[in-house]
């Protein structure tokens, strides 16, 4: 059975981190995340209502 693997380094799991292996992958992560290196795509919704007009 293959042993899920961290997504950061490749080493296998730990229970408590998971899904990384160690406190460190999931700090790598989380500073990923926070220094925009990891972005979600997104699309500007050109058919609806601007965000500037006000609604009556």
């Amino acid at each position: 059975m293959n042993q899920p693997r961290c997504p950061i380094c490749g080493k296998p799991t730990d229970a408590h981190y998971r899904p990384f292996c160690s406190r460190r992958c999931a700090d790598v992560d989380l500073q990923r995340w926070l220094s925009g290196r990891y972005a979600v795509p997104a699309q500007d919704d050109e058919g609806g209502p601007s965000e500037d007009s006000e609604e009556e």
